[in-house]
């Protein structure tokens, strides 16, 4: 017979995370944990900054959604809702512009409860708040489990998406199949299964992967007009760190095997590294040699390019 162990909830959240600002915020912004988060609100979030700046006070978790320019702040609290950290959600929301709002709390009361659905009802639908609870639980002796439970979300949030996932051009779709067997044929490769986590398909012409480097990712792209396929790294508003990558340039493509178009793009935030390779997206006979070039690339480029940040 098999035996059964009781699942056991840990009420004292600072026994894992003594502190919001140095420990529980930096867990939560590590691309393994965010994607926790991600899945319980249903949609992708990537870091920008942590402690960011507003004014003369600093926002937890400043991102945006993966994939769009929708700003998200995050703002934790390892006890009780009160009016306080209410106060400043309002505060970093307005700062930033932000267009999702996600407040984690260790518990809700019911009238903070009610005030985040009553912003939901009073903001239009390209705002959204949410509020979320965080559990953890252990099995017998065994490390905390961490669960996200959302208490409170806009009305009809996960049929707004589901909906949204039902509209696309015949492009988008070849775009999202494309995807799909990119991912399932990338993570049966050990080595880039350990290098990177598995993304939600999406219907872009891009699609995102974390190294584990705040401000910088990897990002994948069909260039259907051209018949293109590229990967780049992606630098958001860190020309420095461009311009240090560009100083070991040579190092980097020898060590590498690869040679890159490098963009800084001083008039943007941006700056781009990219390589790029003809394809014929339309020849599924060819997706495998083209899914090869993508692994390949992507696990030089997490390699040299981690070694000089």
């Amino acid at each position: 017979m098999v035996t059964l162990k009781k699942l056991e909830e840990i009420k004292d959240l600072r026994t894992v995370w003594p502190h919001e600002a140095t420990d529980f915020t930096p867990w939560l912004s590590q691309e393994d944990n965010i994607v926790l988060l991600s899945d319980a609100i249903g949609i992708d979030i990537t870091v920008k900054e942590k402690e960011s700046s507003v004014g003369d006070f600093n926002a937890d978790i400043y991102a945006f959604e993966t994939g769009t320019d929708r700003k998200i702040i995050i703002e934790n609290q390892l006890e009780d809702t009160n009016h306080d950290h209410l106060g400043k959600l309002i505060t970093y929301a307005s700062g930033k512009g932000a267009d999702i709002v996600i407040w984690i709390v260790k518990h809700a009361r019911e009238e903070h409860r009610a005030a985040i659905e009553w912003l939901n009802n009073r903001t239009d639908e390209n705002m959204a708040f949410f509020l979320c609870e965080i559990k953890l639980y252990r099995i017998g002796g065994s490390d905390p489990a961490v669960k996200f439970e959302v208490i409170e979300q806009p009305n009809g949030w996960s049929k707004t998406i589901k909906k949204a996932e039902l509209v696309h051009t015949e492009t988008s779709q070849k775009r999202f199949d494309y995807w799909v067997g990119f991912q399932d044929y990338a993570f049966q490769d050990k080595d880039f299964a350990k290098s990177f986590n598995r993304r939600k398909p999406c219907y872009d012409h891009w699609m995102n992967f974390f190294i584990g480097t705040s401000g910088c990712h990897i990002s994948v792209l069909q260039l259907r007009k051209t018949d293109e396929l590229a990967v780049e790294l992606y630098i958001d508003e860190d020309k420095e760190l461009f311009r240090s990558l560009f100083q070991n340039k040579e190092a980097i493509e020898k060590e590498s095997g690869l040679s890159f178009d490098w963009r800084e793009l001083p008039e943007r935030k941006a700056s781009r590294i990219i390589i790029k390779t003809g394809v014929s997206f339309d020849d599924k006979s060819q997706w495998d040699k083209q899914f090869d070039w993508l692994i390949n690339v992507m696990l030089k480029m997490k390699k040299s390019f981690k070694k000089y940040m």
